[in-house]
């Protein structure tokens, strides 16, 4: 893996204090949401949105799509499929992207305040497989 910047979670709180409300709200609660989900996990903006990272990129924040919030995740720049059914999705957030990405879309303000523990689940899980793969 190629050297990475040192990360600075000041230039990610002053990406979204730059946001308007309540888009900022929301984007903040998604990222501590994906930073109490497992301990290590980094952030940074990466492709002009909040990303995070576990050994490798896993999950970046979309931000100017038709739905005002997604949370895409993915298995860093190598392509390697993932079993839909290797992460546990009991309330069908996941929409499947490709066989190695996924994204939850937050389709209007207050929506990632009632998915957090789903989200937290879901990104348990990927940040495993990010894990897993960066180690094997």
């Amino acid at each position: 893996m190629g050297s990475r910047k040192s990360p600075s979670a000041a230039s990610v709180a002053d990406y979204i204090a730059g946001l308007a409300s309540p888009l900022r709200e929301d984007v903040e609660t998604l990222r501590f949401a994906i930073l109490a989900s497992v301990d290590g996990i980094g952030e940074e903006i990466k492709w002009n949105a909040p990303s995070f990272y576990t050994g490798e990129h896993f999950a970046t924040m979309r931000l100017n799509g038709k739905v005002p919030l997604q949370l895409i995740l993915h298995l860093g720049v190598k392509k390697t499929p993932i079993a839909r059914n290797s992460i546990e999705d009991p309330e069908s957030l996941l929409q499947w992207l490709g066989p190695d990405r996924a994204c939850i879309s937050f389709p209007g303000p207050g929506s990632v305040a009632t998915r957090v523990a789903q989200v937290q689940h879901i990104v348990r899980q990927w940040a495993q497989h990010v894990r897993a793969r960066v180690a094997g």
